[in-house]
């Protein structure tokens, strides 16, 4: 059935939702998301804001009669939708601690914890949460919902309606938006500034952060990525004791470098086509020396940090280029020789750093 409706709805699909698409993932979501923020800082005089939305029990929110609704518009056969409907409704729930159970009682909302199709009906239940101003990006992975304002002149208008369009959404969704939990993190270049004016969500106040860890990555209001380096160095570290325990085991080579590829490697790589290129040379350094330590722990040459993040970096390039409904396919434009792509100007290096224009810089 998810094989089914994602066939069904994924043409359909607000091309800023990155959940449950072919050829998309995480990545993707940060990288647009950095991409629109440092093509407009840019700019003189501009800076943005960034709301990190937390809703409530998200996927126990759901109403079928409205997902229903929403299903039908995206053509969903109503077989389906009655199948989907009768699925969530009616649902048998109790509770247990110990040796003591509850009684049995029907649930008539949400959709279960655990199931493979919740996430995708999550998704499109609010297919139609999009922004109206172009100046405001609202992306979405699942239940993780960002809003992006890029403020030119001081002016927060657009922003601020923006906001209270979610919030309005929301409120004739079902959908319990947790102000508690919800963070704006403002990132301002400008030499001279003032204090932004406060958010509030349903008239509670919003907290703002200097850093957030958004889908799997640790970004911070100056866009530079210690922290987020710190963090995996510390994870790699601390595998490299039982990379080193299996070498005193006397495994085989070949088996030291799949542990090292499944479980170091993976690690140092995470996301490596968001950070890689904004990394210091310091950084830099720091994560070769882990896996030139690896390499003397197993006795053989493993691929270098830099390798690695050409190779995933062209590899996800050529999945956005492949794919015209790719919300950054756009950016990837050929010259009319066909032969090269078209670069984007820039006035600043981390603009310069970022995965797009690193990804053009790579091919030239």
């Amino acid at each position: 059935v998810l094989s089914h409706l994602k066939t069904i709805t994924t043409p359909l699909l607000d091309s800023l939702q990155f959940a449950y698409r072919a050829n998309r993932s995480v990545d993707d979501a940060v990288n647009l998301a950095l991409h629109s923020i440092l093509q407009h800082l840019d700019s003189p005089g501009t800076y943005a804001r960034i709301l990190f939305v937390d809703f409530s029990s998200a996927f126990n929110t759901i109403r079928p009669a409205l997902l229903q609704d929403k299903l039908s518009q995206l053509n969903v056969p109503d077989s389906l939708c009655r199948w989907i409907i009768d699925f969530l409704t009616d649902r048998r729930q109790h509770v247990q601690l110990g040796k003591t159970v509850s009684d049995s009682v029907s649930i008539s909302i949400g959709s279960p914890q655990g199931c493979v199709l919740s996430p995708l009906l999550f998704s499109l239940y609010t297919n139609c949460c999009t922004s109206s101003h172009q100046s405001v990006k609202l992306l979405k992975f699942a239940d993780d919902t960002t809003l992006i304002g890029l403020i030119s002149d001081g002016d927060e208008s657009f922003y601020r309606r923006e906001v209270a369009r979610l919030v309005s959404w929301c409120s004739h969704n079902n959908l319990d938006l947790n102000a508690q939990k919800t963070v704006e993190m403002i990132v301002d270049f400008r030499k001279v500034t003032a204090p932004p004016p406060p958010l509030a969500l349903t008239d509670s106040p919003i907290s703002t952060v200097d850093s957030f860890r958004f889908l799997g990555t640790t970004i911070t209001r100056d866009l530079k990525w210690e922290l987020t380096i710190s963090s995996l160095l510390k994870k790699a570290q601390q595998r490299m004791f039982f990379l080193r325990q299996l070498r005193k085991l006397k495994l085989p080579t070949k088996m030291l470098v799949q542990f090292y590829t499944a479980i170091i490697e993976s690690i140092l790589t995470s996301s490596i086509t968001v950070w890689y290129a904004g990394a210091t040379v310091r950084d830099r350094f720091r994560l070769q020396l882990i896996v030139r330590t690896a390499e003397k722990v197993i006795g053989c040459r493993l691929p270098s940090m830099q390798d690695l993040y050409v190779s995933r970096t062209r590899r996800r390039a050529g999945r956005i280029i492949a794919d015209p409904s790719h919300p950054g396919h756009r950016l990837f434009t050929r010259l009319p020789s066909g032969r090269r792509l078209r670069s984007i100007r820039t006035r600043t290096s981390c603009y310069m750093n970022s995965f797009f224009l690193s990804a053009i810089s790579d091919e030239h």
